[in-house]
């Protein structure tokens, strides 16, 4: 009778721990991410897509009951744009630097006409520029862009025909001169004086912030702001932003690659997830991360870290950004006129 009892018994346990393991296992497969997107951005976006990623991740569970995973792919803006346009890459979204990156994919008929109005401000929920990062104290009294070209300063800036920060460098130095009453001939000497002093030009934004900040190489770093804001923050005081009297309005933009969507399925889900960047909480942990949001009420409440600031738009410079990519960046453009790759 007591070993009956007992085979019951042990029946019993055992059923009810294959019960709990199914369910365990149910509960795992479940918190498993349904579907997964891939975000293809420029270089300094990494820490402000983990922290909008965590953020849309939690609020489109909460409101659809569907577990979502947000991927992520950095690089410099230009090169992104490239890699995606031959497929080499495969984005969902792309959240890149400036908008003519993005008309790459639009003339390789990868994202449909008129991409630009499916989202407000014309598909460009933040703003930034380019700002000087100093060392402590700023030893070389540098304050404005013709500072960056005294004898013996050392600049460091990305490559402008990979990188996003590299071409608003360009643009910004050259719209320095010509917005303040110089001649082009003066911004293309300008220019070939900028790129004298650059000991080398990397890929993208991020690896010449570590060359700057970290390898401590080179007397001031021209940077996307945000960049700035993160390496001054994380210097402990060794490093600081000079804001010049006048800068280029930085214009990042994003966009769902239609053809990529089309054929995954996830149109809904990158149509919303591009949404969420233009609501009121992705728009403070935009300007909590360094960037200016589309939203003029938002910057407001972080006015003491994004002053207001002198910019130019691409118009002073370009009919716009498709203009200028070809008139600057192009085979034979401007910049082939005024610099040489220099890898590092």
């Amino acid at each position: 009778m007591a070993t009956k009892k007992f085979s019951w018994i042990t029946l019993a346990s055992i059923a009810a721990a294959v019960v709990a393991i199914a369910l365990i296992a149910v509960k795992n497969l479940d918190a498993k991410p349904q579907t997964a997107l891939l975000n293809v951005s420029y270089d300094p976006t990494r820490e402000l897509y983990r922290d909008i990623n965590t953020a849309f991740t939690a609020r489109y569970e909460k409101d659809h009951g569907r577990h979502v995973e947000i991927k992520q792919s950095h690089g410099g803006s230009s090169r992104q744009a490239r890699l995606a346009a031959t497929g080499e890459i495969a984005p969902d979204v792309v959240t890149l630097g400036l908008p003519s990156d993005v008309e790459v994919l639009h003339k390789r008929g990868q994202i449909a006409a008129g991409w630009a109005a499916r989202l407000p401000n014309q598909s460009r929920p933040y703003y930034s520029t380019i700002v000087f990062v100093v060392r402590k104290g700023n030893p070389r009294h540098i304050e404005d862009w013709p500072d960056l070209i005294k004898p013996g300063i050392e600049v460091i800036t990305p490559d402008p025909k990979s990188s996003g920060n590299g071409k608003l460098t360009a643009l910004a130095a050259w719209g320095a001169i010509v917005t303040r009453g110089g001649s082009e001939s003066a911004a293309i000497e300008y220019l070939k004086a900028l790129y004298d002093h650059a000991p080398f030009l990397v890929q993208a934004a991020r690896a010449a912030g570590v060359a700057f900040a970290v390898e401590k190489i080179g007397d001031v770093h021209l940077a996307w702001e945000n960049e700035a804001l993160r390496e001054v923050a994380e210097s402990g005081g060794e490093l600081q932003i000079v804001y010049p009297p006048v800068s280029i309005l930085a214009e990042p933009t994003v966009a769902w690659v239609d053809a990529n969507v089309e054929r995954n399925g996830h149109a809904p889900l990158a149509r919303a997830y591009l949404e969420y960047l233009f609501s009121d909480e992705a728009q403070n942990i935009v300007a909590r991360n360094g960037y200016r949001p589309f939203n003029p009420r938002i910057p407001r409440a972080h006015a003491e870290r994004l002053p207001e600031l002198k910019l130019f738009a691409i118009t002073a410079i370009a009919r716009d950004w498709n203009d200028a990519q070809t008139r600057f960046f192009a085979d034979n453009g401007i910049i082939d006129t005024v610099y040489r790759p220099k890898p590092r």
